[in-house]
């Protein structure tokens, strides 16, 4: 009981305390007792009960889950190489339970007894959901397969776990490896003055004189919007999109090993194999089993479609810039690494502002503050800080409560881009609301992580970090991933908050909220220009909403490249009969047949695209573009009642949808919750109409 993986029970674990030398005997007595509770539950002494069968193995499970979850999630935001080698170890092993788990075919049996018995009628639609999910899974878990095909199945899940973690990574290593450094002040020149001061906080930091840049995106990003210096652009431009591939060792000095490759078309091998023996055709058919869309050929129409709409938009932006570039900047190749630079010019030219000015009102706290009362204001709770065990220094957590100041929920927000932290930014469920065996509820915790610059010091005052528009939408949008888990009134572990949501329909709650960074009345609340206080003005806010679609054509079209790339990968590719090479050319095929900008000849962008090959997205990328039509839909209810009330902070409107959107989580469809809340179908002409696109 003195190991912290073990001991934290329904509360949360001491992250500080936790060692990479407790995982291998955690997990291995976790994985025992889950075993035991399983064993349990396939007695022929065990009822085919709710009670008696589904909750106990429901919590053996969760605390094997909740434990390593905690690893899984350090290894994310604290990574380190006995870290990393503990997790590694113990991955084959977890990954071979849950497997066998859903290949079970004797629990498969006692779920289908529950489902075709008297007291199936009698539970509540939340645990008949769990149940019938649970019978869906076993299926797409192999546990009809024949004896002799389990085996293989099961070696399957392990080797797609392993690569995907490889995946991971290379990715991560490949980025922290690569140090640029500056001696020359005037090669600074077009820099604003907090990405300097990080620079030189960062070269100090290692040592060195200067001032240092990296791969991680607060520091890469600045560079490749603001800076003059056209060879520094390049420089960093050509070792970022050859992150973790053959070409890493020439641009950024990468290992060779970090090659992700190979890595691809072996998980791409895998995952068609997995289909074939479940009887699908390919992937993707197995991939839309449990999700909305009902077909491949839906998918494919619906990305085909979406760029058709996109595409005049997209020459049309395309046309501007290479224009601009050549008659005010004398640039008349635009070559990759111009292309933020040039943008960020064109947008100050048309717009008479930069990113740079907009971000100085925009310090991380008054954006946390204005975040949480929008919050308040819509769903009728408070938040304040709270004090829970954390990982790191940076680390903030929160708490949740209702009007009669009961607990509903706890988060963490882990701010601060890091070395040993995951790039991106995700939400993630450090516990689930559930009903406890002695009657109580177990409230939800979420992990909310971000990477934006850290505070930095410039002649010894340390300024409030601040962060970019684009960063504001980022935070809204995890913040909407975390409701959706959080503000959950469903205490069936199985379907509460995000658990059960069909998966292209887990971006609505997160699309949803970003809405909200556009409107003038949020704004006012959440803006404090650092140096002097005074909030956005409306002149510089109409600017921005003017630039709102500025290049949004392009940047659709961007984005469904990402989208039809893993569409294609997992529907259409004979992975069976390719080379490695084959993936960048499909890529590079599809960004010819979509896109207005030729993918430039050195990019190798598919060997970091994480979102499938490491984090679950597999054949289902385009459930973002998928969600946004329901996101867009459902905020255009707030902004109908906005023409009434005089504000889409519209509290009536926000109950309706905390109880028919948050509150069931995935207790019913996504298609059933959104028709209760809009009382129709979902229609696209407020997607297209935000995005400037109709």
């Amino acid at each position: 009981m003195t190991n912290p993986l073990l001991s934290f029970g329904h509360g949360l674990p001491d992250y500080s305390a936790i060692q990479p030398t407790h995982i291998q005997p955690a997990i291995q007595e976790l994985l025992k007792q889950a075993q035991i509770a399983v064993d349990h539950s396939l007695a022929d002494s065990t009822p085919s009960s709710w009670e008696s069968f589904v909750e106990p193995l429901e919590s053996a499970t969760e605390t094997l889950g909740r434990s390593w979850g905690v690893i899984s999630h350090l290894n994310s935001v604290a990574d380190s190489p006995a870290l990393r080698d503990a997790y590694g170890e113990m991955l084959p092993e977890v990954t071979a339970f849950w497997s066998a788990l859903g290949q079970n075919l004797d629990l498969y049996k006692k779920y289908k007894e529950l489902s075709e018995s008297a007291e199936f009628k009698t539970l509540n639609g939340a645990q008949q959901k769990v149940i019938l999910n649970s019978l869906r899974d076993f299926r797409l878990g192999g546990a009809e397969l024949t004896d002799d095909q389990k085996p293989r199945f099961a070696e399957i899940s392990d080797e797609q776990a392993k690569l995907a973690k490889e995946f991971s990574d290379h990715v991560l290593d490949a980025t922290d490896s690569f140090v640029h450094l500056i001696t020359d002040p005037a090669e600074l020149k077009g820099l604003p003055e907090d990405a300097i001061a990080a620079a030189k906080e960062l070269a100090t930091s290692k040592e060195l004189e200067g001032w240092a840049f990296t791969l991680h995106f607060p520091s890469y990003f600045p560079v490749m919007q603001f800076s003059e210096n056209r060879p520094l652009r390049k420089t960093l431009y050509q070792a970022y999109v050859t992150r973790a591939s053959d070409l890493a060792p020439n641009y950024s000095g990468g290992k060779q090993e970090w090659d992700n490759t190979n890595n691809m078309l072996a998980q791409l091998k895998l995952k068609n194999e997995e289909a074939r023996m479940l009887g699908f055709e390919n992937y993707a058919a197995l991939s839309i089993a449990p999700k909305m869309a009902k077909t491949v050929v839906e998918v494919d129409q619906f990305l085909n479609e979406f760029a058709q709409r996109a595409a005049a938009h997209g020459s049309k932006d395309w046309s501007e810039l290479q224009s601009f570039a050549k008659t005010k900047l004398g640039l008349d190749q635009l070559e990759p690494w111009d292309m933020t630079f040039v943008s960020e010019k064109l947008k100050q030219e048309r717009y008479a502002f930069s990113e740079n000015e907009v971000k100085q009102y925009f310090p991380l706290p008054k954006v946390l503050n204005g975040l949480f009362e929008i919050i308040q204001t819509l769903f009728g709770v408070s938040i304040q800080e709270d004090s829970l065990p954390k990982w790191h220094k940076d680390v903030q957590s929160f708490k949740v409560t209702n009007h009669k100041g009961d607990l509903v929920a706890q988060f963490y927000l882990d701010p601060y881009a890091r070395p040993g932290k995951r790039g991106g930014a995700w939400m993630d469920d450090a516990r689930g609301r559930r009903v406890l065996p002695n009657g109580g509820i177990q409230t939800p915790v979420a992990y909310l992580v971000c990477n934006f610059p850290s505070p930095v010091t410039i002649d010894g005052v340390t300024k409030q970090p601040t962060i970019t528009h684009d960063d504001v939408i980022t935070m809204f949008h995890e913040c909407g991933h975390g409701l959706h888990h959080m503000l959950t009134q469903v205490s069936a572990l199985g379907v509460s908050g995000i658990n059960g949501v069909e998966w292209d329909a887990v971006e609505l709650p997160s699309q949803f909220m970003e809405n909200f960074c556009w409107e003038w009345e949020v704004l006012q609340k959440m803006t404090a220009h650092v140096e002097t206080g005074e909030t956005l003005p409306k002149e510089l806010f109409e600017k921005m909403t003017a630039a709102k679609n500025f290049q949004n054509g392009m940047s659709t079209l961007r984005q469904l490249v990402f989208s039809m790339t893993d569409w294609k990968l997992h529907s259409e590719f004979q992975c069976e009969k390719a080379q490695s090479k084959d993936i960048l050319a499909l890529s590079k095929s599809i960004n010819d047949d979509i896109h207005v900008i030729p993918q430039s000849d050195i990019s190798r962008w598919p060997n970091t695209f994480s979102h499938i090959f490491a984090g679950g997205y597999s054949a289902g990328y385009y459930s973002y573009k998928w969600a946004e039509v329901l996101s867009a839909d459902a905020y255009a209810a707030f902004e109908e009642a906005a023409k009434k009330t005089g504000s889409v902070l519209d509290r009536a409107t926000g109950e309706r949808y905390r109880q028919e959107i948050l509150e069931v989580g995935g207790s019913r469809s996504a298609a059933e919750s959104f028709k209760a809340f809009r009382g129709r179908e979902p229609q696209i002409d407020a997607l297209l109409r935000h995005g400037g696109l109709a």
